[in-house]
């Protein structure tokens, strides 16, 4: 498994299978350079504050499954 399918399966997985069940989305957009680019999709993608702590907690948890990534970044 390449490094962007790693990220997209713990995001999806084991990190926030939640946020899915709640009609939102993460779409893993690229990983390179320790930064993992994604796009939220759903109720979560309109709203500043949701983003901001969405990502945060998504990130630190990110980082323990796929060490690799030291940054979780949210694309327009």
């Amino acid at each position: 498994m390449n490094l962007k399918d790693r990220v997209e399966h713990a995001l999806k997985h084991e990190i926030a299978p939640a946020l899915l069940l709640d009609g939102n989305g993460i779409e893993v957009l690229e990983v390179e350079n320790g930064i993992a680019s994604v796009r939220l999709t759903g109720v979560c993608a309109g709203c500043p504050a949701t983003i901001m702590t969405v990502i945060t907690s998504l990130e630190d948890e990110l980082r323990k499954k796929v060490p690799e990534v030291v940054i979780l970044e949210v694309a327009p």
